[in-house]
């Protein structure tokens, strides 16, 4: 069933990925304490909250699932 959904070999998945992963970082800054990091990935996401990017990412990796 999580077979579906995981497709490291498309680049749906991939564009998916990263807004996930970028907004999990933004949402543990204080856990970890990569604040250059999260700097930078405030930067290249235009400041969007992270919550919004772990949405997009879970909606992408979702219709990808549903539509393979």
């Amino acid at each position: 069933m999580i077979v579906r959904y995981f497709k490291p070999k498309s680049l749906t998945w991939w564009a998916s990925c990263a807004p996930l992963v970028a907004g999990v970082i933004l949402a543990t800054e204080p856990l970890h304490g990569w604040f250059e990091m999260a700097q930078t990935m405030r930067n290249m996401t235009g400041d969007v909250p992270s919550a919004m990017l772990i949405n997009a990412g879970l909606a992408g990796i979702g219709i990808r699932g549903a539509l393979a």
